[in-house]
């Protein structure tokens, strides 16, 4: 005995949001009613936001708040940028101000390879660097001062660090060494009117043994009050600053290399005391950035709600065309109910709301991440504008962008990762072959940046002309690996990768004027005759009377 043809229950149009119910011994008339209404809970759920008000009169709500959140999340953002950017370039003064306070003969626009040939004038650089961190007070226009440390102040730290035993002889072409490595340290304790004198005095009693010496360290602490956010309304923070100098001999080539490494932490100060109204404007910020957390958060819930409707919405097809059609729904029909917007629109959300909590605390004083905070809220900012091409899209004369980038992206992704393979060899091979010859090819990461470069045509001749002619060998090889990777990627993959955007382009153009492809959702959707204005699409407990329905009536 055959067993009942199962298929779908009707489903009332009180049941919009659920699942239909299974049943056995349909009529065909019940069957016709129920793809009825299943092509139109489908050509609902696929309407654009006007077209779901004219439908049942749903107010855009999802719309709304998208307008408002884009303008409260960047008038959040330049507020937040301009402090940050007191704070970065607060930052960047400081540690130019220290280059030249604590770094002999140093001079702005020097390069990185600040460094000293000769003993003495290492002796020297030592000596200037704690005299100058002794008169600190005296000589600094700055506010800064030493860290204290109870009822003393924090002292410099001194530190050489050599190899355990060296005895060295180039001219015998003979060497004894022990690898291990020895520190020695000693503290000076920044009193006043204390100088440590000349190189002659040598009041620091410190001997280098330059055969042995791998590097010298000077270390001591600073801190300074961000004064200059008081004319923009803002509390000042606190900052403290680890500074490091260091004299590095590991090559031992003749060349002692001098940096400064500025550390900087940023925190609440202790005691302060502000007249005026800026503790106020401070309050009313923080009021903004919670409103701003409170509209994003209705963003993710009814963003969150619409994804979730959609996968119920497609489980309830997927059902519905196997049971009345025995066939598997494909799956990029399936992704169709899947909407990217909105996953994108609560990704931003998500970030803003962490973003602008973070704000807060950084405005009370009780966080100094302002690193996190502009990722968070810079990315969070780029999605919400990024969104909005969503609703342009529902134009066609402004969705091109959109589907040309819908539909080349899986070729582009492909074709990316065939080139970036080629892309790697050369990267590779241009590092051990050209590294010890060429300053951009000193690391992979300079490789890389040179090389993408190139492609887009830029330094080119800068180049070619830097490659160092010590070895003819590997200067002919420098010439035929960039003229090969010049040629390769400039006038065939790049011209590849651009004519498979073209192409799309077409593709998408022609479809445009003479129609897309239907799938066989589409196909199934495009049966429904019914227009929004038709009232066939309101639920039996939706307002009568609407002021535009009546009039699209």
């Amino acid at each position: 005995m055959a067993s009942p043809e199962v298929v779908i229950s009707s489903c009332s149009a009180l049941e919009d949001e659920n699942r239909c119910t299974f049943s056995q011994h349909t009529s065909p008339s019940e069957e016709l009613l129920l793809e009825d209404q299943m092509r139109r809970k489908l050509k609902f759920f696929f309407m654009n936001p006007c077209e779901k008000f004219w439908a049942r009169g749903r107010k855009p709500w999802k719309l709304a708040i998208q307008i408002l959140k884009i303008a409260m999340v960047t008038i959040q953002l330049v507020f937040f940028g301009l402090s940050n950017q007191m704070v970065v370039a607060f930052k960047e003064e400081n540690t130019i101000a220290f280059k030249h306070l604590f770094l002999k003969g140093y001079m702005d626009r020097m390069d990185d390879t600040y460094a000293v040939y000769t003993q003495r004038d290492v002796y020297d650089q030592i000596i200037f660097a704690v005299n100058q961190y002794l008169q600190l007070r005296n000589i600094s226009v700055g506010n800064h001062a030493y860290e204290n440390k109870g009822e003393e102040q924090s002292a410099m730290t001194i530190c050489q660090r050599f190899y355990k035993q060296g005895n060295i002889c180039p001219g015998n072409d003979t060497f004894d060494i022990d690898p291990d490595i020895e520190t020695e340290c000693f503290f000076v304790e920044p009193e006043e009117h204390f100088h440590i004198g000349t190189l002659g005095e040598n009041k620091l009693n410190l001997t280098l043994d330059f055969h042995r010496l791998l590097t010298v360290e000077l270390q001591f602490k600073l801190k300074a009050i961000n004064l200059q956010t008081i004319r923009h309304h803002e509390l000042p923070d606190c900052y403290d600053f680890t500074l490091t100098i260091t004299f590095d001999n590991k090559a031992h080539s003749g060349r002692i290399k001098i940096s400064l490494d500025n550390d900087i932490s940023i925190r609440e100060c202790k005691d302060w005391h502000v007249s005026g109204s800026i503790q106020k404007n401070t309050h009313y910020m923080m009021i903004f950035d919670a409103f701003v957390s409170l509209t994003c958060l209705a963003s993710l819930i009814l963003c969150l709600r619409s994804v979730i409707r959609g996968l119920q919405l497609q489980q309830e097809f997927v059902n519905f065309f196997f049971l009345h059609y025995k066939k598997e729904v494909s799956v990029s029909d399936r992704m169709e109910f899947v909407n990217g917007w909105y996953i994108m629109i609560i990704i931003s959300d998500i970030l803003t709301i962490i973003g602008s909590i973070l704000k807060m605390e950084i405005q009370a004083k009780s966080l100094t991440s302002y690193d996190v905070c502009s990722i968070l809220l810079g990315t969070s900012t780029m999605l919400v504008w990024l969104g909005v091409i969503r609703y342009l899209g529902f134009f066609q004369k402004y969705n091109l962008l959109i589907l040309t980038l819908q539909a080349a992206l899986p070729n582009v992704i492909r074709f990316c990762c065939c080139a970036a393979m080629i892309y790697l060899g050369y990267c590779f091979c241009g590092w051990i072959v050209l590294g010890p010859y060429h300053d951009k090819f000193r690391s992979l990461n300079m490789v890389s940046e040179c090389l993408f470069s190139l492609i887009n045509g830029d330094d080119m001749f800068a180049t070619f002309a830097k490659m160092q002619q010590k070895s003819y060998l590997v200067w002919l090889f420098s010439r035929m690996y960039l003229y090969s990777f010049i040629s390769l990627f400039i006038y065939m993959i790049l011209s590849l990768f651009i004519a498979l955007i073209t192409d799309t382009y077409e593709t998408i153009k022609h479809y445009q004027q003479d129609g897309f492809p239907e799938t066989e959702l589409r196909t199934f959707i495009s049966e429904c005759k019914d227009l929004p204005i038709s009232g066939k699409f309101r639920l039996e407990d939706d307002p009568s009377v609407s002021i535009f329905c009546c009039c699209k009536k």
